[in-house]
């Protein structure tokens, strides 16, 4: 199910302070030693950060941004084609450059007027728990390094792609800003790791794969979707079934590959209501209801 150590590369901090990040020997910067002490010291600057200070600000570099233009260059006409109309509307209001990797406080202020919700860096994995909680207070764990540049349109784990042009952009929209406190407040409800992985399950089947219908088409509104050059073009081809909180809390999934099965709302208002409704409802029953347990 819902491996949480999948999702990054593990950081640690050695005896003497220093910071390493472990890529897997199949990723594509495993080799490049310049990119993995790129890498370490991202994550160094997110580890020293402490609530109450600035977000450190990361001098990107010009292959960074270039990684950056890349992506928003060739992702732009498959978010025409492909994104849901509210999706395609925050990401005007919030109007992110497209020419540099934006700071995580550049994402903060934009996003601060029209939701209220704020960025906050993150090393690698965040737990479950503080990870959804914090959405209740308005804030986003976000990781602030970019994928290798061999491969500017794939990345094995959530880069500060997946979470600026998926979630920040989403994170203008103001009902799904809503959504995400209504998870991040079940997240912080409930008292069993079963339950919390139901909200984390839902959560992914949603927010972060989530489809619905529009127009008589299947639009994406989930932020790996969004941030996917690849997937955002395959969805459409996969097996698709309307939203089933019970299926989502117990369906096997791979997070390293593309979703085999999604699940449709039957619009955007129909997606904000019932998900909403789900992390709103949320308790410690729910794995047992949903025959999660």
């Amino acid at each position: 199910m819902f491996e949480e150590g999948q999702l990054y590369s593990p950081v640690t901090v050695g005896e003497d302070g220093q910071v390493e990040v472990h890529l897997g020997n199949n990723h594509p910067g495993f080799a490049d030693q310049d990119y993995r002490a790129r890498r370490s010291e991202i994550a160094a600057a997110a580890l020293g950060w402490k609530p109450g200070m600035p977000v450190p600000r990361i001098d990107y570099t010009e292959t960074e941004n270039e990684i950056w233009r890349t992506v928003c260059r060739e992702i732009a006409p498959l978010h025409a084609k492909y994104a849901c109309r509210n999706y395609i509307a925050a990401v005007e209001a919030l109007d992110l450059p497209q020419d540099r990797v934006p700071q995580l406080d550049e994402v903060s202020a934009g996003l601060k007027p029209l939701t209220g919700f704020e960025y906050v860096p993150a090393a690698g994995i965040v737990p479950l728990e503080e990870f959804y909680g914090s959405l209740a207070d308005g804030q986003f764990h976000s990781t602030q390094y970019l994928r290798h540049h061999a491969v500017p349109l794939y990345t094995p784990e959530p880069d500060i792609i997946h979470e600026v042009i998926g979630h920040g952009n989403l994170l203008a929209d103001p009902q799904i800003a809503e959504v995400k406190r209504l998870a991040g407040a079940a997240a912080r409800r409930v008292q069993t790791r079963e339950a919390l992985q139901v909200v984390a399950d839902v959560f992914w089947f949603t927010i972060e794969f989530g489809v619905l219908h529009e127009d008589g088409e299947l639009k994406a509104y989930g932020a790996g979707l969004l941030s996917s050059y690849g997937e955002i073009e395959e969805f459409r081809e996969v097996e698709v079934r309307p939203i089933d909180f019970a299926q989502m809390a117990t369906l096997a999934y791979d997070i390293t590959d593309y979703q085999p099965v999604l699940f449709a709302a039957e619009s955007f208002s129909h997606m904000v209501d019932v998900v909403g409704n789900f992390f709103a409802t949320c308790d410690d029953d729910t794995p047992q209801r949903l025959g999660a347990v």
